[in-house]
């Protein structure tokens, strides 16, 4: 016997109607002689056998003991009519939706496993589009583009190429998606105060290997209420990462894992940490999303320059500011990392930064590269 790989799913659909036009028929019954034996008028039955009208409960008892079966069976030839209805309208507005697709980082998407793999060919594309609805979680394009579009107003930007609404929406969605495996009644509620004694421990963590730290650092978030998530990047969206809180209660720090070596992870996460600590002192600043980038230098947003400041201190503290610009050689910067317990790649990392020190330089080898778990393998 030969497997079906899909459901029959045929683009008609045929009304209870039928039925009971079927057997008054084979019974010999004008429809006026059965609109009385129903207890309705001609114009009532004729709306429910052309599916006007939707059989009832009280119509599907009539129907019982009039033409027989039961009136569960009544009931469910009107819900499969209903539910088949409903395929084909929505198949037929899948299709008009297509042109939404262009708006989409669709191979992103199916790289990273958050839709399913499919040939981007015109036969699979209406199906794409109520992939992609279930994906972002709406009912349409239209919903699509109220909540990202509306969304987009409170994207504090650090660079002008994050304008492709469409990759910033799939990434954060990720995100989002990740935050909900992660959230739940025995995640604490944000603590300021525990975060930054959590802050001050994490960065105590950089001289280990990330399956060394990466659990620590998750679970001192969680207990101060705040989460992390890992989420591959969107190239067309040129975000490094984001702070955002997706309740009054609940902020979320989201990393793209761009720019892997130890010096950016550590920088753009103490970043984004900098933004929930400091920019966050209502309920109108916590709509704001942070989308950043800190490798870039041009941006003039005070909050920006603010979070860089504070990142860049926490990692290094500007009483060793003066220390740092004698430093010239590799024993120099291991022994000054040593003293301040911080991993030399970042010491490498902020001398790069301040243009102590060439990039091309062969101490570029503490700039250590590491792919961290992202949630789906927690």
């Amino acid at each position: 016997m030969t497997e079906l790989s899909a459901p029959f799913a045929p683009d008609w659909v045929s009304p209870p109607g039928d039925t009971i036009d079927d057997i008054a028929e084979e019974r010999g019954w004008t429809q006026a002689e059965l609109a009385q034996r129903l207890g309705y008028s001609e114009k009532h039955l004729s709306l429910l056998i052309n599916g006007k009208v939707p059989i009832t409960v009280d119509a599907a008892q009539r129907l019982e003991r009039v033409l027989g079966s039961t009136m569960e069976f009544w009931l469910a030839r009107e819900a499969n009519y209903q539910k088949h209805k409903a395929r084909i309208e929505a198949e037929r507005r899948h299709a008009e939706w297509v042109p939404w697709l262009e708006e989409l980082p669709l191979k992103e998407l199916m790289v990273n496993g958050a839709i399913e793999k499919k040939r981007l060919v015109a036969k699979n594309k209406p199906g794409l589009v109520e992939t992609c609805l279930r994906f972002f979680g709406v009912a349409s394009p239209d919903e699509w583009r109220a909540h990202y579009g509306g969304m987009e107003v409170a994207f504090r930007r650090s660079r002008e190429e994050q304008s492709d609404v469409g990759a910033i929406s799939a990434w954060l969605r990720m995100g989002e998606q990740q935050a909900e495996q992660l959230d739940g009644p025995k995640c604490p509620k944000y603590n300021k105060a525990r975060f930054q004694q959590a802050l001050q421990t994490i960065r105590g963590l950089t001289c280990l290997p990330p399956q060394e730290f990466e659990p620590q650092m998750r679970q001192l978030l969680h207990d101060a209420g705040v989460l992390l998530v890992l989420v591959p990047a969107i190239p067309r969206s040129h975000v490094s990462g984001v702070a955002r809180w997706l309740s009054p209660s609940r902020p979320l720090i989201q990393l793209s894992l761009y720019g892997k070596s130890n010096d950016k992870f550590w920088f753009t996460f103490f970043h984004e940490a900098a933004h929930i600590l400091l920019h966050a002192g209502s309920r109108e600043a916590k709509k704001s999303v942070f989308l950043d980038d800190p490798s870039t230098s041009h941006n003039n947003d005070p909050q920006e320059h603010e979070a860089n400041q504070w990142a860049g201190e926490r990692l290094i503290p500007a009483e060793h500011n003066d220390r740092l610009l004698t430093l010239t050689t590799q024993a120099e910067i291991l022994q000054f990392a040593e003293e301040i317990n911080i991993h030399p790649g970042i010491v490498v990392g902020r001398l790069q930064h301040e243009g102590l020190l060439s990039f091309a330089t062969v101490l570029n080898r503490f700039k250590e590269s590491f792919q961290l778990r992202t949630a789906e393998h927690d």
